[in-house]
This record gives C-alpha cells, structure tokens and sequence, in this order.
C-alpha cells in the first residue's frame, strides 16, 4: 500500500480480516471494499468506528449494514461490468457506491427523502455518477429502468415483494433478508424463464423495509 492514510489502512485491514478472511473470495467485490471509503458514509462522531464489522447508525432510525453482510450480499449478487442493478433502501449510499464500481448503471430507491439527499451528498462528493437515487416506496419497484440485471433489497420483508421479481430480467438475481421482526433469512432468487430458484444464505438482522409490499410503520 502506497497511502499510509490511518483509515486508508484500516479499510484495508478490514477486508483482510472481517471479510476476504471470513470467505468473500469475489476479486472484484474485495477491489470494490478496498476502495470505497466508508468512513464518507457515516455520520462523523462514528469516523473512527467506521471499519469495525457493525452497523452503524446514519440518522432517521436508519443504520449503514456491518460491512461482512454488505460484501456477502453483494457478492451473492454476482455483478458483472455491464449490469443495470435496483437497491431497495439506498441509506447513506455506502451499497450503491459499491455497485457503482462494479456495474454500468445502479438505481436506489430510498423512502425517506433526507436520507435520499444524504446518499446523493455522499456520492456526488466520490464523483460516483452511475447512481441514480429516487424517493419512492421501494417495495413497488422502478419500472421505468426494469428490467435489472440484479436486485437488492437492504431492509428486512415479510417476502419477497412481488413486483420486484417482476422486474427481474431473465437470468437475473435478487438478493434479499426475509423473514420476521428480529430475524431473517438472507435469501437469494435467480429468475429462469418463468422459473424462479431459491436458495438460503444464512440468518441476518435488518432494519425493516416499509412500503406497499413490506411492512407497515404500525406493524413493526
């Protein structure tokens, strides 16, 4: 390493031993974790906990995920260069500016419009200008940019919302926690035709995803 930066040490370390350590094995993934700061992508008293493997509040009840989840997620995910990608819940941003390193195009969707305004501050300041991010109940999806190549839901749902697996381009995958108020399944959905693949990647604990198809604010 060149840039003897504190943090940019720390960042490193941290997908040495939180993450590539633990099994994340995609090269891509792994550049991608090497070089997105996440410390931009936290409020700053949480600056120096930025690399540790947690979450961490960003503000509005909303939390940045532990950074081992986010690299196992989006290596489930398999993105290629040329993929158009959906996140469900773009928080601070920290998830689309990875996917912005590894796919031609990200649409996220955040239903909170100051954390909407947070994640564009955070990304134009990177000058990621492959994301775009819209406020919207993202449960129903983006239709005008479907089909995507891959979805990723970063809050936790009763089910899979239907439209989302509707917006799913054949071949596509989506990733996502469902399950109950405490805790979820990480699960993951391939599209293949008009067949869709399942398969189960452990238990996880997301904040929940509101919406049409998600939970209500009252129900949670």
């Amino acid at each position: 390493m060149v840039d003897e930066d504190p943090l940019t040490v720390e960042r490193f370390r941290m997908v040495q031993y939180q993450i590539e350590a633990r099994g994340v094995n995609d090269s891509r993934v792994l550049g991608a974790m090497r070089k997105v700061p996440r410390h931009l992508f936290v409020p700053k008293p949480y600056t120096s906990a930025a690399y540790e493997d947690r979450p961490l509040p960003i503000g509005d009840g909303q939390t940045i995920s532990q950074p081992y989840i986010v690299a196992v997620m989006t290596e489930l995910l398999e993105p290629h260069s040329g993929d158009k990608v959906l996140e469900i819940g773009a928080g601070s941003g920290y998830q689309a500016a990875l996917l912005g390193e590894l796919v031609s195009h990200v649409v996220t969707i955040e239903r909170l419009s100051s954390v909407a305004e947070l994640a564009k501050t955070n990304l134009q300041r990177l000058h990621i200008a492959n994301v775009d991010v819209v406020v919207a109940d993202g449960t129903i999806g983006w239709p005008e940019q479907a089909p995507y190549d891959g979805i990723i839901i970063t809050a936790s749902t009763p089910e899979v919302p239907p439209p989302l697996i509707e917006q799913l381009k054949d071949g596509g995958r989506l990733v996502a926690p469902v399950g109950g108020r405490g805790i979820q399944e990480l699960v993951k959905l391939t599209r293949r035709g008009t067949q869709i693949e399942q398969s189960l990647h452990g238990g996880v604990c997301f904040v929940p995803l509101i919406g049409r198809y998600g939970w209500s604010d009252e129900s949670y």
